[in-house]
């Protein structure tokens, strides 16, 4: 069985990283799914999702800094819409991300976590939509028995 929600996510910024790891938790926790994947899917052409270091909120602003050195908003860009730079962050960081459910847990490594990159805003307090589908593993099958006993 599977379970299928869209989280919404506003803004503050036209250009960001929302730390989005305690709505996913709620997300598991609600499916009642203790062993299974959740994979996080944002549709947006210039939006993004990666998992890092959640602890310091500085490592976030030097990953956007980066980024907007890497894709700068005014660059040489043909497209007309002249959002080419939020594209191209977009396709760096990527679109989707999958995590294992443990206990009805999401499984994250200590200071990480779930970051959405807004790097395009219509507006401020504009909404992103996440998607998520939490999905059980089989019956009678664990995470320890796919990866071994460590996990």
């Amino acid at each position: 069985m599977a379970h299928i929600s869209t989280l919404p996510v506003q803004s503050r910024a036209r250009c960001e990283f929302l730390e989005i790891t305690e709505e996913i938790r709620r997300a598991v926790k609600w499916s009642g799914v203790e062993d299974g994947v959740c994979h996080i899917f944002v549709p947006h052409t210039t939006a993004g999702l990666t998992v890092n270091e959640h602890a310091d909120p500085s490592v976030m602003r030097d990953v956007l800094a980066r980024l907007d050195t890497l894709a700068p908003s005014d660059g040489p860009y043909t497209h007309a819409e002249g959002n080419s730079a939020a594209h191209i962050k977009a396709a760096l960081t990527g679109s989707h991300v999958v995590l294992m459910v443990r206990g009805g847990e999401p499984v994250l490594g200590t200071c990480l976590g779930l970051v959405l990159g807004k790097f395009i805003g219509i507006s401020l307090g504009s909404w992103i939509a996440v998607r998520l589908k939490i999905a059980r593993l089989p019956h009678g099958v664990q995470w320890r028995h796919l990866l071994g006993a460590a996990w």
